[in-house]
């Protein structure tokens, strides 16, 4: 079980890269303009030898500097002294987070359901499929405008980018990152007025089909624990729930 969670932490830091990164002890210190808890948090990744205030401290004192909160990503693997100690300092629980898997070994041929408008499958997250998927988080921070297509682009594995459109309008968008002989699922998003007809299921439906045609036998997501309707859809795909994370939330001047 722990080393099944380990090879998905270690699979999905290289699936979703961030601006900037910097190993420090056994952590490794992630920064991106605050784009997304993820890409902007404290992870631990291996043996840690110094004291555990110090090193919260140096962290604090960096994520100033980057003039970002401070946040921990607290998952099952890591040390647990960690979490009790952000709590003392005042660190508030943000994002819990729920991982699922599915073995596609186990699972039949996926046959991809019927939508009303196409499917189109590219290789790498396109300027249009970013763009796209910009709208549809409503992006609008120019930072993040401009560094999120470069952390795109130095995602290192293979790559299925599918989107959904009504003409020129990208209105539903997922990828699939290949790691070893796991594919993880990311960027599922369907534009509010779209939902509800199935959209979701075959983009994911159609990320799992690709990845197994490209040798992947096991598939991961992560997805807001309290997101019951997305958590409806990927059970109905066959995920399970493996593990929860979450974070660790301080200010930006403690």
């Amino acid at each position: 079980m722990e080393d099944d969670i380990k090879t998905i932490e270690d699979l999905s830091l290289n699936a979703w890269p961030s601006h900037q990164m910097e190993v420090y002890d056994g952590w490794i210190l992630r920064f991106s303009y605050f784009y997304t808890h993820r890409t902007n948090c404290v992870e631990q990744i291996g043996v840690s030898c110094l004291p555990l205030d110090e090193k919260i401290e140096y962290c604090e004192r960096m994520y100033r500097r980057w003039q970002t909160p401070c946040i921990f990503k607290i998952s099952p693997i890591g040390n647990p002294l960690l979490d009790s100690a952000l709590e003392e300092r005042g660190y508030e629980i943000q994002h819990r987070t729920t991982v699922m898997t599915k073995n596609l070994r186990e699972a039949p041929l996926l046959q991809v359901p019927p939508t009303d408008l196409p499917i189109h499958i590219e290789n790498q997250a396109s300027y249009a499929w970013i763009e796209g998927l910009f709208t549809l988080k409503h992006t609008t921070n120019i930072i993040h405008r401009r560094i999120v297509p470069s952390m795109y682009a130095a995602i290192p594995k293979d790559e299925i980018a599918v989107s959904i459109q009504s003409g020129e309008r990208i209105v539903a968008t997922g990828l699939g990152i290949c790691d070893r002989d796991y594919v993880g699922v990311y960027a599922i998003h369907v534009a509010e007025e779209y939902r509800r007809r199935g959209y979701a299921t075959a983009i994911v439906t159609t990320i799992l089909k690709e990845a197994r045609r490209m040798g992947a036998s096991h598939a991961y997501l992560q997805v807001v624990t309290d997101n019951a309707p997305a958590k409806t859809v990927y059970r109905g795909l066959g995920f399970r729930e493996q593990y929860r994370y979450f974070f660790r939330v301080g200010g930006m001047c403690l």
